[in-house]
């Protein structure tokens, strides 16, 4: 098979096009033939060796990729519900490595059927996966409740994208975005669901009175400081990543205490794979979002050998939507 191989921690030119042997499906896997790969800021951040000493994470030289669609290829012992052939889409939670290859090896149960679901391949990679997370993340973590309020910091991310319909879909009264001055315009522009989208910078300004019962932020930095500041009693404020790159960001905590506030980290790739059940009905949930256009998505595609080229991207900021690899 092609596959797009990190061969050592390092710059996106790390990443290399080989050939390697097909692999076959174990116990409970399912094997793919790739037509789309998801690229993933985790993907970049796991190249750079941010996570390098973290257990359960790739050495090189490994095949980075998380999430794909295509068509089952073969099924491993014990599959059920799956047939060859079938058009399919994987969830975040399948593993550290495998999907930039023209095969991947995943587990079953993170793989979704897109037979009848009226969602192109391309559409389903780039969209599935983060509008299932964004599902998990307002249900089991922030437990959105009907008529509140919530604020999506980095409006056009990939995956704070998927936020404001999931929102929609399960209630929110209200869905107010933030974004940096240069996207600013495009993300007032775009289809996602925003009542207002506001800069980044001075955004606690800005909302005035307005307060908000749920806070997405995959920023970090000031961002998740100033966001303390408009957050309801009894606001909750989920952590899904860390896009501005401050390491070392800090919050005052007596801050959360006194505001009876709470700050709730969500990784969903840590927490599917302990929970596999949740994995196929927050897809359901995803793919009905999708149908209803509450999760509208430019999806840019670029061949498997521009793999380093799709990370270069993503570094320096210039994807609005998501980024898929053809192999």
């Amino acid at each position: 098979m092609h596959a797009a191989v990190v061969t050592t921690f390092g710059p996106a030119d790390v990443l290399e096009l080989t050939e390697l042997p097909d692999p076959a499906p174990g116990p409970g896997q399912v094997a793919i033939d790739v037509t789309h790969a998801a690229v993933g800021l985790i993907d970049v951040y796991v190249r750079q060796g941010l996570y390098k000493d973290q257990k359960g994470l790739p050495q090189p030289p490994y095949v980075p990729g998380l999430e794909v669609a295509g068509t089952v290829r073969a099924l491993g012992d014990g599959v059920e519900g799956l047939r060859v052939g079938e058009p399919v889409v994987t969830l975040s939670g399948t593993g550290a490595e495998g999907g930039y290859a023209s095969v991947a090896v995943v587990d079953a149960a993170m793989t979704v059927s897109l037979e009848g679901s009226g969602v192109d391949p391309a559409s389903a990679v780039a969209a599935v996966p983060n509008a299932a997370t964004a599902y998990l993340a307002l249900t089991e973590v922030a437990h959105l409740k009907a008529g509140e309020h919530v604020l999506v910091h980095g409006a056009l991310g990939g995956l704070a994208s998927a936020f404001p319909g999931m929102a929609r879909t399960l209630g929110a009264a209200g869905v107010t975005g933030t974004a940096r001055r240069p996207s600013l315009e495009r993300a007032r522009d775009s289809a996602l669901p925003y009542d207002d989208v506001l800069a980044s910078d001075d955004f606690a300004d800005a909302v005035g009175d307005r307060l908000f019962d749920v806070v997405v932020d995959p920023v970090g930095g000031q961002v998740r400081t100033d966001s303390l500041r408009v957050m309801a009693p009894m606001g909750r404020m989920l952590l899904v990543g860390n896009a501005g790159g401050d390491w070392q960001h800090t919050v005052p905590t007596n801050t959360l205490w006194g505001g009876n506030l709470a700050m709730l980290g969500f990784a969903v790739g840590h927490h599917l794979p302990n929970h596999p059940e949740q994995a196929r009905p927050a897809a359901r949930a995803a793919l009905e979002a999708i149908r209803q256009g509450l999760v509208p998505i430019d999806v840019q595609s670029l061949p498997l050998s521009q793999a380093a080229e799709a990370h270069r991207r993503i570094e320096n900021g210039s994807v609005g939507g998501r980024l898929v690899l053809t192999p």
